[in-house]
């Protein structure tokens, strides 16, 4: 299964990649298949890219879901079936939690030449 992560636009730069917060997490992702994406606006991230601009509801909601089912990410974040922090505690708590687990499976997108 593929997981496509709700993210909010803190900045869009010149050269289509954006800044995004991922559950408190910052990355650089590209917004070349959204050119339409703009600073404030909810975006799916897939692979280090805004795949589909969503609206805010569908984004918590989604954001939710995902710390009540864990398991629902399970092949996407790894192979113990539930995200864990740096003490092995599952979502949340010291260490990152979830937000942790994205920064991981989200690295950073190469910058264009």
């Amino acid at each position: 299964m593929c997981l496509a992560i709700p993210a909010k636009i803190t900045e869009v730069r010149p050269d289509g990649l954006a800044e995004v917060d991922i559950l408190g997490v910052t990355r650089q992702i590209s917004v070349d298949l959204t050119p339409q994406a703009s600073a404030g606006d909810y975006v799916l991230v897939h692979a280090g890219f805004a795949i589909e601009v969503v609206d805010e509801q569908f984004a918590q909601e989604t954001i939710e879901l995902i710390r009540e089912f864990p398991e629902l990410a399970a092949d996407d974040l790894g192979p113990t079936g539930a995200p864990a922090n740096a003490a092995g505690t599952g979502l949340g708590g010291a260490g990152g939690g979830l937000a942790a687990e994205f920064a991981a499976t989200f690295g950073d997108v190469p910058t264009k030449a």
